[in-house]
């Protein structure tokens, strides 16, 4: 017989962000109902306006806040009332837009810690070469003031890499990062072999959401728009871009 569309749907989907409404212990209503499905296998592009909610989307996706409303299911799990390391214990990795820095702690130490398994020092050459930085020159260094902000960042991203996530946030990868490690970038989150879980990236990057999957556009706290790339790419940076589709309507 044939299969009922919806009882497929949800067995393929991996991450659901179910009505998520979050507000600031002051009141201020941060995100009002967001609805965001993330398939295995997919990478969703979060963009929209500053102060528009996708950096608050994002720690609830990571368990750094929690939603005032709604719920976030993980494989059909509600996952909603656990923590960060709860979260990162059923795979899901979330890389900040400023990256921590880690005192006394080596580049490849915290590598070998996110892995959670010993790898050869040749895979981790391997991934750090994959995010455009020469293994042999970072190793040994400290994940301290010694380093840049973009290396940092490209450091983190090769970390994420090397956990092996079953679902992957990343708040602006682009962030302090220069052009051509940004190439690189483009051709690591485009690679669907390295993410076979759920991807989720919050970027004002044109470039990165030309190879997404789904793009969703989080405006004044509400998701605008959400679709397939080529529907929503043309609307963004069309005649009518830079307009939020919210702008000058009733709350």
């Amino acid at each position: 017989g044939a299969v009922c569309p919806a009882a497929e749907e949800r067995k393929i989907q991996m991450l659901q962000l179910e009505h998520l409404a979050w507000r600031l212990p002051g009141g201020e209503s941060i995100l009002k109902g967001v609805d965001v499905h993330v398939p295995k296998g997919k990478l969703v592009v979060v963009t929209g306006p500053n102060g528009g909610g996708k950096t608050s989307l994002a720690k609830l996706v990571a368990g750094l806040e929690t939603p005032t409303s709604g719920r976030i299911l993980f494989d059909g799990e509600d996952i909603t009332g656990l923590d960060i390391t709860q979260r990162a214990q059923r795979g899901i990795a979330y890389a900040f837009q400023q990256p921590v820095r880690f005192k006394g702690v080596t580049v490849e130490e915290l590598m070998q810690m996110a892995a959670g398994e010993q790898c050869s020092r040749e895979e981790l050459c391997k991934l750090l070469s994959q995010v455009g930085l020469c293994a042999r020159d970072y190793l040994g260094r400290e994940v301290g003031n010694g380093l840049s902000g973009g290396e940092i960042k490209r450091v983190e991203i090769a970390t994420v890499l090397a956990r092996k996530p079953r679902a992957a946030v990343f708040d602006e990868p682009e962030a302090g990062i220069d052009l051509w490690s940004f190439d690189k970038l483009i051709q690591v989150f485009g690679d669907r072999d390295r993410w076979p879980g759920a991807l989720v990236l919050i970027s004002h990057q044109r470039r990165l959401m030309e190879i997404a999957d789904t793009i969703g556009v989080v405006c004044q706290g509400r998701l605008a728009d959400i679709g397939p790339r080529e529907q929503i790419l043309p609307r963004l940076f069309g005649e009518k871009s830079g307009q939020c589709p919210w702008d000058g309507g009733n709350d």
